[in-house]
C-alpha cells in the first residue's frame, strides 16, 4: 500500500495519481488534503511519514505546488528519504541509489503524464544496495 498526501497546490495531481495507481491495481491510502482550499503541507508530510514509520505503508507520495516544501517537511522525520523529482531518470535513481521511500512531485510544475512516468520509474526500480546502503546508514547515524 502507498500512502499519498498533498496540500492544496498538489491536490489535483494527488487525485490524478490516486486514480492512476488504482488502475494499476495498487492500493492507496489518502491522508489528505481533500480539496483545493488553502492548507499547510507539513501536516500531510507528517501523516505520510508516520504511515511509513509505523509500517502501515511501505512507500508514500507527496505533492504540493512545487514539491519543495513538502519534501523538506517529510525529510524532517526519522527514517524518511523523500526525493523531489521532476522527470523519470531522477525518480529511478531516487530508488536505485537513495532507496527513497517517499516520492515528491509539484502539482503546479509537473503535468499528469510526466508525474505518472516518474511514479512508474520510482516503483519499478529496485534499490541497488552495496555502497548506496552504506551511505544511507551514515545518514541514519
Amino acid at each position: 500500500m502507498i500512502a499519498i498526501g498533498s496540500d492544496h497546490g498538489g491536490y489535483e495531481l494527488k487525485e490524478f495519481l490516486k486514480t492512476y495507481l488504482a488502475g494499476k491495481g495498487i492500493e492507496v491510502l489518502d491522508v489528505g488534503c481533500h480539496s483545493t482550499e488553502s492548507c499547510d503541507y507539513p501536516q500531510y508530510a507528517a501523516a505520510v511519514a508516520e504511515m511509513i514509520q509505523e509500517g502501515k505503508c511501505e512507500k508514500g507520495i507527496l505533492c504540493c505546488g512545487t514539491g519543495i516544501g513538502i519534501s523538506i517537511a517529510a525529510n524532517k522525520h526519522h527514517g524518511i528519504r523523500a526525493a523531489l523529482v521532476s522527470e523519470p531518470v531522477s525518480a529511478s535513481l531516487a530508488s536505485e541509489h537513495n532507496n527513497a521511500n517517499i516520492l515528491c512531485l509539484g502539482g503546479r510544475v509537473t503535468g499528469n503524464v510526466l508525474a505518472a512516468a516518474c511514479v512508474d520509474a520510482w516503483l519499478e526500480t529496485k534499490f541497488a544496495g552495496g555502497r548506496h546502503a552504506d551511505r544511507i546508514a551514515k545518514m541514519n547515524d
